[in-house]
């Protein structure tokens, strides 16, 4: 805890905000920060800015109609995968709708050229630190909820949200990885490589995935170094498209496994894959069951 407040103490946070309609640049090393007018917190779409180890990093907001920035509101970080952005990732998932409906706030993160530094890959950045520094940003400033505080990422943004579970385990309640899974790195061999505070996981995998293997063998190695049991999977619908497996953990954590039958690398959503669920949805009712 007090090498995570020696790192948010360095972070700088220059502004927030304007209405963001179209993508907000995707910052890269080198890149200097400018000097950005604040804006006050507000219900609508914003980027703020945060300097960020000497660099200028970006990130959107999604503030639902009935947000006020008064009232303790929980918060959602989403990360996006690689090579990709913030923009693209709310083009994609829904979130936005889903943030809408339950009332919570939102923020997309960029990361450095479009990626994260998550489990050993890739670059130097301490990207932990910085989505640190966001939480501890929207938290003083937005009135986002410490105890309501969660991550989902697709792809190497769910390997991220399984790093945000391990380093910072003391600002995130649970995660949802879609897509990605906790198979690089230490991840790969260290059984002490575990959240020290309990982190709740609910997980989307593709059957068809390119990676499904590796996802499969993240959420073993999950279950092995937090000590979970899982029970036997079950068909959560009568087509047998997706089926559901929990784990109880001895930390007092849950992990929620979710297959979708002939999807691919993908975001699950009805839209795009009739036989899927609604992983913002999903996700969404998992993350209101599990707060500090």
């Amino acid at each position: 805890m007090k090498g995570a407040a020696a790192m948010l103490a360095c972070a700088v946070v220059v502004v927030i905000g304007v209405a963001a309609c179209g993508d907000a640049p995707t910052p890269s090393v080198g890149q200097s920060a400018p000097v950005r007018p604040a804006v006050s917190p507000a219900p609508g779409d914003h980027t703020l800015y945060l300097n960020w180890q000497g660099v200028e990093r970006t990130y959107e907001v999604h503030a639902p109609a009935s947000y006020r920035p008064q009232a303790a509101v929980p918060l959602v970080i989403a990360l996006h995968g690689r090579p990709s952005s913030a923009a693209q990732l709310r083009r994609t998932t829904g979130l936005d709708a889903v943030a809408d409906r339950e009332g919570f706030l939102i923020a997309y993160p960029n990361g450095i050229d479009g990626r994260w530094n998550a489990l050993g890959c890739c670059g130097e950045t301490d990207d932990v630190g910085f989505l640190r520094a966001v939480v501890d940003h929207l938290v003083k400033t937005w009135g986002a909820d410490p105890r309501r505080t969660y991550a989902t990422g697709f792809s190497d943004g769910a390997r991220m949200s399984y790093e945000l579970a391990v380093k910072a385990s003391e600002t995130f309640s649970a995660i949802a990885p879609v897509s990605g899974g906790f198979d690089r790195g230490p991840a790969l061999n260290d059984i002490g490589y575990k959240p020290t505070a309990p982190v709740s996981v609910v997980a989307f995998t593709g059957n068809d995935d390119r990676i499904a293997n590796q996802i499969y063998h993240g959420i073993s190695r999950w279950h092995r170094n937090v000590g979970c049991t899982a029970s036997e999977p079950v068909w959560v619908d009568k087509a047998q498209t997706v089926n559901r497996t929990v784990a109880r953990c001895a930390d007092g954590s849950e992990v929620v496994d979710y297959v979708i039958n002939k999807m691919s690398h993908a975001w699950p959503a009805p839209s795009d894959h009739p036989a899927a669920i609604d992983a913002g949805a999903v996700m969404w009712e998992f993350f209101a069951r599990h707060s500090r």
